[in-house]
Parts: C-alpha cells; structure tokens; sequence
C-alpha cells in the first residue's frame, strides 16, 4: 500500500482533483503564505482630525450716557456755566460735542462744560443748544435747551400826578383810597402793576427797568375797590 506524505504549506485551502495509479494528485488554491496573507491585508482607516474651535465673537460696545439740567436764563454780566454728567459703560474714553453754541460761551470737548459771561450786546434767546456726548462709536446727547440772556434792571422813571377831586358824574370825590399804577414795554399791554394805598400820594419812582421803551398810565382806586379809567399814557425810554 502506498502512503501519501503531504508537506504542511500555508494554503488558505485544498482541492482534490482526481486519483493516478492509487496515488492522490493534490493541487493547491488560493495560495500565498501567512507573511503574504498579511501583507495583503488593507490597513485601518486614520480617524478624522477634530475640527478647530470657533472663535469666540467681540464683545458688542455699549452705549455711553449723558444727563445734566442747565440753566436758562442768565443776566447781562454774569458768568454762566453748565456741565453735564456723562460716563460709559465700557469705560471708553468720550468726547464732547455742540450744536448751537452761543456766541458768547466757550466750550470744552474733553469734558463738556459750556462757559461765558454775555454782555448788553447779547441780551436775546439762543435756542436748540445740543450737548453730545461720543465714546468714538456710539453717541448720546442731551435734550436740546435755549439759554435767554436777561438785560441787567438798571433804570427808573418817575410818576407824577394830580389827586382827581370829583366822579365821572360831577359830585364831589369823597372816598378817594389811593392809586394803581401800570407799565409795560407795550402800550395798552401791561404786564406790571403797583397798588398805592395813600390817596394824598402824588408822585411814584418804578425802578429795576431793563433797557427797553416804557408805557406807564394810572388809575384812582375809591374805597369800595373800584378803579377809574386809565390816565393818560407817559413812556420812557430806558437805555
């Protein structure tokens, strides 16, 4: 009997394929070794590269802001000044700004103050006056404002007159109280008054006039409180 001694080879497998002369005949498939089987295999795949962090976005500016009441009014002569309350609330440097200044004041950008003493030349309103306020990108701004510049009360006029003796009707004054008087810087308009309470009073000085045209009439008061028609009209020129 014959015996098939068979040779260990790495086949993935083996196929019989017929018989010879009582002999096996062998043919191998799918050959290669362990060393070539290996090689052939295909490698892992790498992983992917992690993405790279977004940026973080700038952090938005804030608005700065501005607050302040100024004066109105200020009189011939005398010093006026305003500064307004401002800060920001990313502590950006700010600057100032205006809109209408009057002719008389000066003005600091760096901290907004308004400043000046007008004279007699500058008596009159100065109307929407505007304060801003800029950290380089936003801004804020006061709500606008006039500043009247009032002349200095400096002049008087004496009234003089003669006490009325009789009523419209022609009976005797009897009950005479005193006298009211009236002026104002337009005649028939007037917007001041004085009550005199002494009838034997014949003479009045109204002071603290302003430069200006004045009308000034006068009535008799009785002591019921009743006025009579106005007096004649005097005027005075105050300069």
């Amino acid at each position: 009997m014959d015996v098939l001694v068979l040779r260990k080879r790495a086949f993935s497998f083996l196929m019989l394929v017929g018989v010879a002369g009582g002999a096996l005949s062998l043919s191998a498939c799918g050959g290669g070794d362990d060393e070539e089987a290996a090689a052939s295999a295909e490698p892992s795949p790498s992983p992917s590269p992690s993405p790279s962090p977004s940026p973080s976005p700038a952090p938005s500016n804030q608005a700065p802001t501005i607050s302040g009441t100024p004066l109105t009014t200020v009189m011939q002569g005398n010093a006026y000044s305003f500064t307004p309350s401002a800060s920001d609330p990313d502590g950006d440097t700010l600057a100032f700004s205006i809109a209408n200044m009057p002719g008389w004041a000066s003005f600091s950008e760096s901290t907004g103050l308004l400043n000046g003493t007008p004279s007699a030349a500058d008596v009159g309103t100065y109307a929407n006056i505007a304060i801003t306020v800029s950290d380089g990108t936003t801004n804020a701004s006061l709500a606008a404002f006039s500043i009247e510049v009032v002349a200095t009360a400096t002049g008087s006029a004496t009234l003089t007159w003669n006490p009325p003796t009789q009523n419209t009707d022609g009976s005797p004054l009897t009950n005479l109280a005193g006298y009211k008087i009236y002026w104002g810087t337009s005649q028939g308009n007037y917007t001041n008054s004085v009550t005199v309470n002494d009838p034997g009073l014949a003479t009045y000085v109204v002071d603290q006039l302003t430069p200006a045209t004045w009308f000034f009439t006068v009535t008799a008061v009785n002591s019921a409180g009743m006025e009579s028609d106005y007096s004649n009209v005097a005027s005075k020129q105050v300069l």
